[in-house]
């Protein structure tokens, strides 16, 4: 058993969703949720999105199949917030396309095609072929459960013209769905009296379930195989093959209750009263249709129980019980009230979870805000806003893979300038120094307040002679800026000392070169730039 696997309690995240990955493909989807689950809360907890986002989509595929559909919405739309974040487009559509699905199944319909658009406007921006398969298979599968199976038809045509060369999952799930969609087309065309194009429909049906079974055996998926033989049976009932029908609904059953399909295994046993009235066994019906009425009341599958009432009501009708009729469609009408109630009491939670989650993405973006404007603050001299010596240390490890020259700047006679003009002074003198040094480098050259009245200068792929010129314009830049403006007699210059840094050289050695000739510059003279 695969579930048993999950003892063994992978270690990361990827393994945890292959493990789901690979229930979810077996049909495991108890065992797949958990691994999904735990690999969503893995990947959060290590920062990894895109393998929390995928674990999310993967928890909210498997919990459709399980029926917790309001779940199913929620892991969904989550993942959505995840890929927001990271702005994978491509992921966003395909978590669009998975949320539509529970959200049909909880009748929320209008809903459904809403995210849909949304899917259909980014496969199409991107123009993507196989998300855009998806978007019109899933359309197909929401216009058919609003009753308009024509337009589902149209929707389902264009997704099979587009599935050649996709994977078998994909393949399986459009011929199966046309399968289940002709089921009620053809009855519907025969209705109409277009018993041509019925007969047309159901041949094609026929072998697009076929296929469908096959590639569901292929992939060892034991509900893939219990849906597409369900199809199988409904559409051999259509072209008059009861037995054959009977049989093939009865291997869905048998495949249902084994691996606890609790919602699969109701609609097959009403399937299997359908086919019992098909063929005139109305009484069959009736015990087939209560089998199924238990079972899936004791599910909790509300609209599959007033869809089974609604049929027992034109059962008891045929076999002239008017009595027991009128009961059942008396049910069907309250628990048709009660579903509307239903959705809109669906539509207020997933409104209350959608804030919940917008408080949680905002509360995540304000998080990584604050941490980045820490990060920032962290590396950043609150005086000038340059750099500061321990984001200057890091930076040069980097800029030193690299030829380098690297300058130490200090302003020179700086004690005189505070104890002269104040601290006031001083402190603008050190702002516009910084300033014209950041604006006189080159884009990939680097400055620094290194501490006190000394800044950092380094000056990538430069020479020595190249580097000592261009130290000397800042040096004159210095000198001759306006000073006066700030202090009537204030003047500033500086001094500086540089050193080549090879590819491949000692940093420290370069830096403590650097260090003396500026020592060398202020015994000289001062206001002077001292080079190798």
């Amino acid at each position: 058993m695969i579930s048993a696997s999950l003892a063994t309690a992978p270690a990361s995240s990827a393994e945890l969703l292959g493990l789901a990955e690979s229930c979810r493909v077996a049909g495991d989807y108890q065992a797949g949720s958990v691994a999904a689950r735990q690999a969503a809360a893995l990947a959060a907890e290590t920062g990894d999105a895109a393998a929390q986002a995928t674990a999310l989509r993967s928890l909210a595929t498997q919990l459709m199949r399980l029926g917790q559909l309001e779940n199913a919405v929620a892991a969904s739309r989550e993942a959505i917030a995840v890929l927001e974040r990271t702005g994978d487009e491509a992921s966003i559509c395909q978590a669009l396309t998975v949320q539509a699905m529970p959200l049909n199944d909880l009748g929320m319909h209008q809903e459904a095609l809403e995210v849909l658009a949304q899917a259909r406007e980014i496969a199409q921006r991107l123009g993507d072929r196989d998300l855009l398969y998806w978007v019109h298979n899933r359309t197909g599968v929401v216009h058919g459960s609003m009753g308009d199976r024509t337009l589902s038809s149209d929707y389902l045509m264009r997704a099979l013209s587009m599935a050649e060369g996709m994977d078998t999952e994909a393949r399986f799930c459009i011929l199966n769905n046309l399968g289940d969609n002709a089921v009620y087309e053809v009855a519907r065309l025969r209705e109409e009296g277009e018993p041509d194009r019925a007969g047309q429909m159901l041949s094609s049906a026929l072998g697009y379930v076929e296929e469908a079974l096959r590639l569901a055996r292929e992939a060892g998926n034991p509900f893939r195989e219990a849906i597409s033989l369900d199809n199988y049976g409904m559409l051999l009932a259509l072209d008059g093959d009861f037995d054959g029908a009977y049989g093939l609904v009865e291997q869905a059953r048998t495949l249902a209750a084994r691996h606890r399909y609790s919602s699969l295994a109701s609609s097959v046993l009403q399937h299997q009263a359908r086919i019992r009235a098909m063929r005139g066994d109305h009484a069959g019906a009736i015990e087939g249709l209560l089998k199924a009425l238990e079972l899936s009341g004791a599910a909790g599958e509300k609209p599959m129980v007033m869809e089974i009432h609604l049929e027992l009501s034109n059962a008891y009708e045929t076999i002239g019980d008017t009595g027991s009729a009128l009961r059942h469609y008396r049910v069907f009408h309250t628990l048709e009230r009660e579903a509307r109630n239903d959705v809109a009491a669906v539509r207020a939670r997933m409104a209350g979870q959608a804030f919940e989650l917008d408080n949680a993405r905002h509360e995540v973006e304000l998080h990584r805000e604050r941490s980045a404007e820490l990060e920032r603050q962290a590396g950043e001299d609150p005086l000038t806003g340059l750099p500061n010596r321990r984001y200057a240390e890091r930076a040069l490890a980097e800029l030193a893979k690299q030829p380098l020259c690297v300058a130490v700047a200090d302003a020179d006679h700086f004690k005189g300038v505070n104890d002269r003009y104040g601290h006031f002074v001083g402190d603008e003198v050190l702002r516009q120094i910084a300033a014209i040094l950041r604006d006189n480098v080159r884009e990939n050259d680097f400055v620094a307040r290194y501490g006190g009245e000394e800044f950092l200068i380094a000056l990538s792929g430069a020479g020595v002679e190249d580097a000592r010129a261009r130290c000397e314009a800042l040096r004159v830049q210095v000198a001759g800026h306006p000073w006066e403006q700030i202090e009537p007699g204030l003047r500033v210059t500086i001094s500086l000392g540089l050193a080549v840094l090879p590819e491949g050289g000692d940093l420290p050695s370069a830096m403590t070169a650097a260090d003396q000739r500026l020592y060398t510059a202020k015994r000289t003279g001062r206001n002077r730039v001292v080079a190798d």
